[in-house]
């Protein structure tokens, strides 16, 4: 592949229009953005007529705590564990996803991810359509670091398509974590 069959490239891996040749993100280009518990690693974030994606890769510390009960509203969320192992809620059904196992959870099912007990993983997750989800994903990271309000998540729920809910399953679930 050369230069010229990669159209719409940034370093960023953001196209700003879902109707690209072929987007590439280099590892040693890609942004990051840790936490105490985990690293997420921006791959791609594209919005557009068609829809677009976000990918973004986390790694998982021992313990970490993912993300509470939600749905999406738009989005389909995919989960690809490249190793380890992923404790996922899906409805109301707690299970675990190991190396090599694919979730697709479609918009209005509540889901919830964390590294399953006692394990580390290692998680591509893709969202389509896209929508400019990277802010999102740095806005998490700053709460998560102290540096930013905690409300800050709940004031941007609409505009990243992410609503937060109850599980009384996924409480359990963390409980005897």
């Amino acid at each position: 592949m050369n230069s010229e069959d990669i159209s719409a490239i940034t370093s960023e891996g953001t196209s700003e229009t879902a109707g690209f040749g072929a987007l590439l993100t280099r590892a040693g280009e890609a942004e990051t953005c840790a936490d105490p518990s985990s690293v997420m690693t921006l791959l791609a974030d594209t919005d557009g007529p068609e829809g677009g994606f976000t990918t973004y890769r986390s790694t998982f510390a021992k313990g970490a705590v993912g993300a509470p009960a939600h749905f999406h509203t738009k989005a389909t969320e995919l989960f690809f564990v490249i190793s380890g192992s992923l404790q996922v809620l899906v409805g109301e059904e707690v299970t675990v996803l190991n190396t090599g196992d694919f979730l697709a959870v479609p918009p209005h099912t509540p889901h919830a991810f964390a590294a399953a007990p006692g394990c580390e993983a290692d998680v591509l997750f893709t969202f389509t359509p896209g929508m400019g989800r990277f802010d999102y994903l740095r806005l998490l990271g700053s709460v998560m670091r102290g540096e930013t309000d905690p409300k800050k998540i709940a004031e941007s729920s609409q505009r990243y398509d992410n609503h937060y809910v109850d599980s009384p399953a996924w409480r359990a679930a963390l409980a005897t974590s």
